[in-house]
């Protein structure tokens, strides 16, 4: 059983959740690809389709749940020129708002998808453990960002590997 820890205003990201400004999506995603494809990108993708607002990313969250048979690091990628949803979609696994009961993302979050230019930077943040697809796992790795990836209006942001990690199968969020 995990810790649930419970401030009362002393967090740095306080404010913004009690205002309703932190959004989170979580995927579960089986052989992510490799960042420098577009094709079945993400895990979770967030298309930031609105006319003013830039998302923040503040964190990720991933649990793998089945281990690869590719030697591979997840970490966050992400371009710019998206001016329409991307293509092939699929729906997220869940996503929402942080103050809870607040009001639904304006931006767009999609388990996978296609977006019109592959990702042009990779920022690795936690390794994948090979080995036999019958060997345990049961870890969990938070990377607390701090806001230090910023996605503007047409541009879009997802988790992505440095190598298509086949069998692979991960939840992965994003705040």
């Amino acid at each position: 059983m995990g810790n649930l820890s419970i401030g009362v205003g002393g967090s740095s990201y306080y404010a913004h959740a009690r205002y309703g400004s932190i959004f989170c999506a979580r995927a579960i995603v089986t052989a992510p690809v490799i960042f420098s494809t577009a094709a079945g990108t993400g895990g979770p993708l967030l298309w930031n389709n609105t006319a003013g607002l830039n998302a923040v990313i503040l964190g990720v969250t991933c649990a793998q749940t089945v281990v690869t048979t590719v030697a591979a690091a997840l970490g966050i990628t992400g371009a710019s020129g998206q001016t329409t949803a991307p293509s092939s979609t699929t729906a997220i696994d869940t996503s929402g708002n942080l103050f809870v009961g607040g009001a639904a993302p304006q931006m767009n979050v999609y388990r996978v998808g296609t977006p019109t230019n592959a990702g042009t930077f990779f920022l690795p943040l936690l390794n994948v453990s090979t080995g036999a697809l019958t060997t345990g796992m049961g870890s969990l790795a938070y990377i607390d960002l701090q806001g230090r990836v910023v996605v503007p209006p047409g541009s879009w942001c997802a988790v992505a590997a440095s190598a298509t990690a086949s069998t692979v199968v991960a939840n992965s969020g994003r705040m």
